[in-house]
């Protein structure tokens, strides 16, 4: 059974159960759309089994140490470098766990890159689509419901990939869908880091 196989197995048998959220679409069509996007870009298996994989520390509490028994350490780290620690009060620790991701983006190089601009793209293809059919409604779904916060979230991450990966399909699927759901939000600032009012 190859790397990637038993990648899928694992994040299958990992989100059993789980739906995306505000809908009944099981949530493993996500990681397995970040692999076909991130399988655009590379071939290589570790950078896609890590794509698999890369919500169950962070959604399934699956932890550092048997990621890397099971795939190794380089998947271990690349999965490890898409995660954040969950908050228990989620829309007070939205914006930072938002800063926390841009900041890793801002740091990682390419292979995390890869993974980050394929979840990001897979995320933005669903918000596109359940915002052409529920409009601005669709934001209430989300812990947090201001969609200027989300657009800042989403130019800030398709910003800083731009530089490795803009001249890549999903780069330009990207920052095409932010610029239609997000065509009416206004720029902001990020309020802790500088104190600028939304």
């Amino acid at each position: 059974m190859t790397l990637l196989t038993r990648a899928i197995a694992f994040a299958a048998q990992a989100h059993e159960g789980m739906c995306r959220k505000g809908t009944d679409i099981p949530y493993i069509v996500h990681p397995m759309e970040a692999a076909a996007i991130a399988s655009t870009i590379t071939d290589d298996e570790c950078i896609l089994a890590a794509a698999v994989l890369h919500d169950v520390m962070e959604d399934c509490g699956v932890c550092f140490d048997s990621l890397c028994a099971a795939f190794g350490e380089r998947v271990a780290e690349l999965v490890d470098n898409e995660s954040h620690t969950p908050h228990p009060d989620m829309r007070a620790s939205w914006l930072m766990r938002k800063q926390e991701t841009i900041g890793k983006i801002a740091r990682a190089g390419r292979d995390s890159q890869i993974i980050a601009l394929a979840d990001k793209l897979s995320n933005m293809r669903a918000i596109h689509r359940d915002w052409r059919h529920e409009g601005e409604a669709l934001f209430l779904r989300f812990n947090q419901h201001d969609k200027r916060l989300h657009a800042w979230y989403y130019r800030s991450c398709c910003a800083l990939l731009r530089d490795r990966l803009g001249d890549t399909d999903a780069w330009r699927e990207l920052n095409a869908l932010i610029e239609d759901v997000f065509a009416d939000a206004a720029p902001v600032c990020s309020p802790p880091i500088d104190g600028c009012a939304v």
